[in-house]
């Protein structure tokens, strides 16, 4: 099996585990939605447990390597916070099976997910939330924001909203997808920064409107 196939072994137990749940997928299952044999996934990933290791990490592992660019390249505030938004945004959106995963894994193993979130995303957490408090210290971001939670609100509310982005779409079209990212968006910035940065979030959401002189 090709290291492009084992990343197709992945993507399909991730699609998998995400409708059924670790305990209601096989890998026979497994290698018959992806038309392999058992003993082919096997070869890479010695159990199921493995395997679903190896899936939980190319999520985590795209982190660990995009926060670090994200916060470097975006050196303004308002940029930055763009940045790292629509990159969290844009990784569950395009494949929702990642956040249906993160989502169902606090479910049904609940214990071992604080522990792996606690080892593997607290960190990247940690950044945006001193982020946010430097900002609070200068006066950009409302004082009264608890940081810490905020990050965490914001990532629960992404996976929650690209997870289920079907409902959206059945409900008011198939532009439905676009239309919330930009809302959530503007209601992630707007709690955020303080009123003196109107000006600057009118810019970021209303690009190209034209208005006129007082």
């Amino acid at each position: 099996m090709s290291g492009d196939a084992r990343e197709q072994v992945i993507k399909i137990a991730m699609r998998c585990f995400a409708a059924q749940g670790y305990e209601g997928t096989s890998l026979q299952w497994i290698a018959e939605e992806m038309g392999v044999t058992k003993s082919a996934i096997l070869h890479h990933f010695s159990s199921k447990e493995q395997l679903r290791m190896a899936v939980l990490s190319s999520i985590l592992a795209h982190w660990k390597e995009t926060l670090p660019r994200v916060l470097l390249a975006a050196t303004a505030a308002s940029r930055r916070f763009d940045a790292v938004f629509d990159a969290l945004y844009s990784f569950f959106s395009e494949d929702p099976d990642r956040a249906k995963l993160i989502l169902r894994e606090t479910m049904d193993r609940p214990e071992e997910t604080k522990v792996l979130l606690r080892e593997q995303v607290r960190t990247w957490l940690d950044v945006i939330a001193a982020y946010i408090r430097e900002g609070q210290e200068k006066g950009r971001h409302h004082g009264d924001v608890d940081a810490d939670l905020y990050v965490f609100l914001i990532l629960r509310c992404v996976l929650a909203v690209t997870a289920s982005v079907g409902l959206s779409e059945a409900l008011y079209g198939s532009d439905a997808a676009q239309r919330q990212a930009r809302e959530m968006a503007r209601i992630a910035k707007i709690s955020l920064f303080r009123q003196a940065d109107e000006s600057e979030r009118e810019n970021t959401y209303a690009k190209g409107r034209e208005v006129d002189p007082p």
